[in-house]
């Protein structure tokens, strides 16, 4: 834009302007380019040119416009003393030039030098414009930083509130339930009398309630999940499941939400296979890193079959939305042979900070 000014003046000026005139006007214009790398370099290297170009052929003041440019740059980097001298060498020179040519040389003078003034003051007011955004931004940032923490913070005392209130009420009953349907089996096995179904139910249900109890306040007092899928397996293997664990691929460190997951989701299916499977039922976890991916399959080998659909119930539903929250799919249903299925494909570009809305805690449902 500077040169275009600048070679019209030229062009249109009564003497006109020789080939060289043309060369040096358009150089210095062309040195603007580089303003924002090197901002002392181009103002000295425009100011040189154009100084050539004024002793050469004594242009018009339109002349100053590419020094100007450059000037308010310098003068936005902070440079405003080197601006200032760099503008007073070139106005010397123009009024000393001026005055050995014509007449009016004062005039044009004060001109250029309101023009250099107002250069060095907007490039000035520029940079301080840039630091005043800048601080604003980072204000706004911090504010940001600050609200998310106080809600983590309040998040984590309420989760903490709900953990003691579960505690201190459900875990003395069930433990009541538990002991007085233990105690009722013993005796019951100690006379040599039949154990009622129900009681058995009864014992068996207010243990799987209490170690599900016990996993949904071990999440509400911690943000992150403990163990493993293979802790996992471990676990319900002692609990009286056949469970298998595979893992293929290239196995590798997974992001946090990526991790978390794959944990909640082998967590819930396994849950899923104590309640509902039976206990004669297998089940199957496969892990599956890809290059693109991780799959994680669960599978058994219960009683569920495609003439009985399952209605998703919160397990199934807090998985699909973890899955989905991390740009996944999840397929749930039962197996044409016989048994249950339930596939998640993770993808490892998940962002760092995916999370479900209201992401399940540790307990699933069919």
């Amino acid at each position: 834009m500077a040169g275009a000014v600048v070679v019209l003046a030229a062009a249109l000026g009564d003497d006109g302007a020789a080939p060289l005139d043309y060369v040096l006007m358009t150089a210095s214009a062309a040195a603007l380019a580089g303003y924002r790398r090197a901002p002392r370099a181009v103002l000295l290297g425009t100011a040189a040119l154009a100084v050539a170009y004024v002793v050469h052929a004594h242009p018009s003041p339109w002349a100053a416009f590419p020094v100007l440019a450059a000037m308010h740059t310098a003068a936005r980097a902070g440079h405003r003393g080197l601006a200032a001298a760099t503008g007073g060498v070139f106005l010397a020179v123009y009024i000393t030039r001026d005055a050995l040519a014509t007449d009016g040389a004062a005039t044009r003078g004060m001109l250029l030098a309101g023009w250099f003034l107002c250069a060095v003051v907007t490039g000035l007011a520029d940079k301080n414009w840039q630091a005043y955004l800048h601080q604003t931004e980072q204000r706004a940032l911090e504010a940001e930083r600050t609200r998310e923490e106080a809600a983590m913070r309040r998040a984590g005392e309420e989760r903490l509130r709900i953990a003691r209130e579960l505690h201190d009420s459900l875990t003395h009953s069930i433990s009541i339930v538990k002991l007085q349907a233990g105690v009722a089996v013993h005796l019951a096995r100690k006379r040599g009398e039949e154990i009622p179904p129900a009681l058995l139910a009864i014992q068996e249900a207010s243990g799987e309630a209490m170690r599900e109890l016990r996993s949904t306040l071990d999440v509400l007092r911690t943000d992150e999940p403990t163990g493993s899928p293979a802790l996992l397996v471990e676990r319900a293997r002692s609990a009286g499941i056949s469970v298998g664990l595979t893992v293929s691929g290239d196995e590798r460190p997974l992001p946090a939400p990526l991790d978390r997951a794959a944990y909640r989701i082998v967590q819930e299916a396994l849950t899923n296979v104590a309640r509902h499977a039976g206990r004669e039922a297998h089940a199957e976890v496969r892990l599956v890193h890809g290059a693109d991916e991780l799959t994680v399959l669960v599978t058994d080998t219960g009683s569920a079959s495609p003439a009985r659909p399952v209605t998703e119930g919160t397990g199934l539903t807090g998985m699909r939305e973890r899955v989905g929250a991390l740009g996944g799919t999840l397929s749930a249903g039962p197996r044409e042979n016989g048994g249950f299925e339930i596939r998640a494909r993770l993808p490892l570009g998940a962002p760092p900070d995916a999370e479900p809305r209201t992401p399940a805690l540790g307990v699933a449902a069919q």
